[in-house]
């Protein structure tokens, strides 16, 4: 992975975490595979990926859950191989919180220091410190059970970050959370992180959530992270396949190369629809291919000569209309090929009344389409 080569070998006075060739097998399963990072001070950095790809394993393993089978773990310079949880400078947040009830807002934040043996003033300073940074203030004194699903997540960031950790690891905190009270905290936690300035390492498997939050972002499949970057290079710079499905919406075509100009190729699909894209990595005439065009590329209208007169228009029929909102779309069958791909729908308003079986014409730009040799 050059990203993740490139940093690790810059140094460890830049990063709080460093991962160096860890690795974590179950059995014959490859939960972590010889995997190296670095995430710098002040950061907040997501690892994306799908169910059984290893991520949670390996935040518990910066944590000191499990320990890895091979490779090393530094925060803050230092190895943790030795070092027990409970004296790794790294606190954890977990979907479900796990607030206690029977205590207060103040209590729950202290519970951390009072084991630390911080008591008195000096505790009930912090935690009004505390409360404030995260937009709690006098908030001490309310129960758990009067506090709304948001209040209730930066509590218990609040008592996490009262220990002040060289790290905070957030385990997809926001999981559990209804969609409008998820996409309000997506906002929070960005404007906290930065904020208080602790570095966040936080998995998910939620593109939003890891776009919308990110400093960096790691995407990681089968163990493995296929790229990282910030979220603006994942999205309009995928670098596998893999990404390109993975990170926004994507029509994805499946076919042969049948021609590479430069960075530009053609793509014949099975269908006998031909489609031109940027090359990603290496790619030969007559490989097998996937090409990648996302629904916001495209530009759609009622007219031809309404399109950009500088790249080809297709046609189409509508087959369906999926209005939803703001990210509406329209899918379409491609008339000669009869190719099925969605179209996002302008938000002017301007084609809201698209009917099923009407015709339309499509483009798009090469330049904002991706080919990945098989």
């Amino acid at each position: 992975m050059p990203a993740a080569s490139a940093d690790t070998a810059a140094g460890a006075g830049t990063f709080d975490l460093q991962v160096l060739t860890a690795r974590k097998r179950y059995g014959a399963f490859v939960a972590v595979d010889d995997l190296s990072f670095g995430v710098r001070s002040g950061s907040f950095f997501s690892i994306l990926g799908p169910s059984g790809c290893g991520k949670t394993t390996l935040l518990r393993m910066v944590a000191g859950f499990i320990a890895p089978d091979a490779g090393d773990i530094h925060i803050k310079g230092q190895s943790m191989l030795e070092v027990p949880p409970n004296r790794r400078p790294v606190n954890m947040v977990f979907q479900h919180l796990a607030l206690f009830p029977m205590m207060s807002v103040g209590e729950n934040i202290a519970y951390g220091l009072e084991r630390r043996g911080i008591r008195g003033s000096v505790a009930r300073r912090r935690v009004d410190e505390m409360l404030e940074r995260v937009g709690l203030p006098g908030y001490d004194g309310k129960r758990i059970d009067q506090l709304s699903g948001g209040q209730k997540q930066r509590v218990a960031i609040a008592r996490s970050l009262v220990l002040e950790p060289a790290l905070l690891l957030l385990d997809e905190p926001l999981g559990a959370l209804d969609l409008k009270l998820r996409e309000h905290m997506k906002v929070e936690l960005k404007q906290l992180q930065a904020a208080v300035g602790t570095t966040f390492v936080y998995i998910t498997h939620d593109q939003s959530e890891a776009l919308v939050m990110s400093d960096q972002v790691a995407v990681m499949q089968h163990g493995r992270f296929e790229q990282i970057g910030s979220p603006q290079d994942l999205y309009f710079q995928p670098q596998s396949a893999f990404v390109a499905s993975f990170v926004g919406h994507n029509n994805r075509f499946d076919g042969r190369l049948e021609t590479v100009q430069g960075d530009h190729v053609l793509l014949r699909t099975v269908s006998g629809l031909g489609l031109w894209a940027r090359r990603v990595g290496t790619a030969n005439p007559g490989q097998t291919a996937s090409l990648f065009i996302r629904p916001e590329a495209i530009d759609i209208a009622r007219e031809a000569a309404s399109l950009p007169a500088d790249v080809p228009a297709l046609t189409a029929r509508v087959q369906r209309v999926l209005f939803d909102g703001g990210n509406s779309t329209v899918q379409v069958i491609e008339s000669t090929s009869q190719t099925p791909l969605r179209i996002a729908l302008p938000l002017t308003g301007r084609l809201a009344d698209l009917q099923v079986g009407e015709t339309v014409h499509f483009a798009y730009r090469p330049e904002q389409a991706w080919c990945f040799g098989a």
